[in-house]
């Protein structure tokens, strides 16, 4: 087996970032974010990003490296963490990779091929975006960033536009360019921990959460970004907790009703992480149900 990498992974509000800083700080070692909105500037309330204090006692890889209207993926991910991973392994630190974006730790772990045929988040996104937009936007989009693919799909078949927008989104590569090659892995050990709560307790967590968010100014956050020129149809945008507030900022809802959905959305969200996470048997599920539990889960991380 080669190097050994910590990778701390679960469904929303399980505290993860919670987890991944307290052994990064018995490990004396650095995170590496795998959270695909984390990535963005400007989405820090929404995302739950780690606080400014969390930032500087230990430093995190892969977050506020992009503005909203950049494009990001599972690829450029895995590229990205293997490079931060060989740099701390050469100082002889264990890296610890952190997040619930299951389609860019599979890509990290497996390789882009065996992850990238399909994403069931991004095809939800995309089928939002037609629903809102229509599918002339659709089109427009695919147009702009694979034009080669739009000249030979017809506008009204939106199925066909969905599905290479959502390939380029994954790979980061025209659907005409995707191919079944596996890039050569290094040979990293990678040792998954999964955190798992009582369902009523995980939805729990996640209401306070979003109330917390709330106060915290997320209204202001979405207010501030859009001000600042950047579309609401953007894919960084149609996030849960975004782009509930933009519908509420345009009159579409009430405020009351806004909560209730990011709320309701946060939950399905959970239940498809879920989904995705008890797929890979490789994961190494730890029972959850305080804070102290996390703490002797690091110390626990800390020894192994």
């Amino acid at each position: 087996m080669g190097q050994r990498v910590i990778v701390i992974t679960g469904p929303t509000c399980s505290g993860k970032s919670y987890l991944s800083l307290k052994t990064a700080l018995f490990l004396n070692t650095e995170i590496i974010s795998a959270d695909s909105r984390q990535v963005y500037k400007n989405l820090n309330i929404g995302t739950a990003k780690p606080s400014q204090h969390d930032l500087k006692e230990i430093k995190h890889h892969l977050i506020n490296i992009l503005n909203p209207d950049e494009v990001y993926n599972a690829s450029s991910f895995s590229i990205d963490a293997e490079r931060v991973i060989t740099k701390l392994l050469s100082e002889e630190k264990t890296p610890i990779v952190s997040g619930g974006t299951g389609l860019y730790i599979k890509a990290l772990i497996d390789g882009i091929a065996e992850s990238a045929d399909k994403d069931e988040e991004i095809r939800e996104q995309l089928l939002e975006k037609k629903k809102h937009f229509g599918f002339e936007h659709l089109y427009e989009e695919l147009k702009n960033i694979d034009p080669i693919s739009a000249s030979k799909i017809l506008p009204q078949n939106w199925k066909r536009v969905i599905r290479a927008l959502e390939v380029f989104y994954v790979t980061g590569k025209p659907i005409w360019e995707h191919h079944n090659s596996q890039k050569p892995k290094i040979d990293f050990d990678y040792f998954q921990v999964g955190l798992l709560w009582n369902r009523n307790e995980l939805y729990k967590n996640i209401n306070d959460r979003v109330d917390d968010m709330i106060e915290d100014g997320l209204v202001k956050e979405v207010k501030e970004i859009l001000n600042e020129g950047y579309d609401k149809s953007l894919n960084s945008l149609n996030t849960v907790g975004y782009k509930e507030i933009i519908s509420y900022l345009n009159d579409e809802i009430s405020f009351d009703r806004a909560i209730e959905l990011i709320k309701r959305n946060t939950r399905h969200y959970a239940k498809r992480q879920m989904t995705w996470f008890n797929a890979d048997k490789r994961i190494n599920w730890y029972q959850i149900s305080s804070k102290k539990d996390l703490d002797d889960l690091a110390l626990q991380l800390r020894n192994n």
